[in-house]
């Protein structure tokens, strides 16, 4: 069942065979068409994390989500193809405030252990994704929204960064987050203390207001309750919006 709507939702054919070398196709089209957005939790509709919830959420109801439900998903949608993949947890560097995020190992990622080697996998990293599977050796890797690597580097939140170097925006490398290679969630239940976190955490960004991003061939575009922005092309379009418009708009741009 997930495998087809999986398959249904982001465009991928059903009979189309998953190989390695056909994860950036996925990728790019997860994440051009799944948003990152906190709704349900904005909305105080958030359900426990299953695998049955995810599928509800994402796949049957078309709804996006924040990283733990984003990469959740795709994380089923590898095992079930057979790939070698585990979930684990990071925290997020804030560039701006040159520091570590306050609310602990609530990222979410997947690392995919591949022909002797191991890979970092993302798509819920809001418009910040790696579109291909990194390396964790240092190497980098170019997609369309830019540059990123994955260097060892010990930290009081893991032994890898991944850093990333974003089209039209970044001139130099920058730190997304930290996370441990050894860390592995060990069960989806495990992720409901991280939403509890999401929820709860005064310092939590997605407590607040409602957004949704997610990235297109050209660019990006991203709605919060006050404006719309589209990246396309390099060129920024940003508008103001009107009182009780984000409903609407989020119909047209993500639905």
């Amino acid at each position: 069942m997930l495998q087809k709507q999986f398959r249904q939702r982001i465009g991928l054919s059903e009979n189309e065979e998953v190989t390695f070398n056909k994860l950036e196709d996925i990728l790019i089209k997860t994440a051009t068409t799944i948003p990152f957005e906190n709704l349900c939790v904005i909305h105080a509709t958030t359900k426990n994390i299953t695998k049955q919830n995810l599928v509800d959420k994402i796949l049957i109801q078309n709804e996006g989500g924040l990283c733990y439900e984003l990469n959740s998903i795709l994380y089923y949608f590898l095992l079930e193809n057979e790939f070698d993949v585990s979930l684990i947890r990071g925290v997020i560097y804030d560039n701006n405030a040159q520091d570590w995020g306050p609310m602990g190992k609530t990222h979410i990622a997947i690392l995919l252990k591949y022909d002797g080697a191991i890979y970092l996998v993302d798509t819920g990293f809001g418009g910040n994704l790696p579109l291909k599977p990194v390396p964790i050796t240092g190497e980098t890797i170019q997609s369309f929204n830019g540059e990123f690597r994955v260097i060892k580097q010990d930290t009081p939140h893991g032994n890898f960064l991944l850093q990333l170097k974003l089209k039209y925006k970044d001139a130099d490398w920058k730190t997304g987050y930290a996370f441990d290679s050894n860390y592995i969630v060990q069960h989806i239940s495990e992720l409901n203390k991280i939403q509890e976190t999401i929820i709860e955490h005064p310092q939590s960004p997605f407590n607040k207001r409602s957004l949704a991003t997610k990235l297109q061939y050209d660019g990006s575009i991203t709605l919060t309750e006050n404006s719309l922005t589209i990246w396309k092309n390099g060129d920024e379009t940003k508008e103001s919006l009107p009182p009780h418009s984000f409903k609407q708009l989020y119909i047209k741009h993500f639905q």
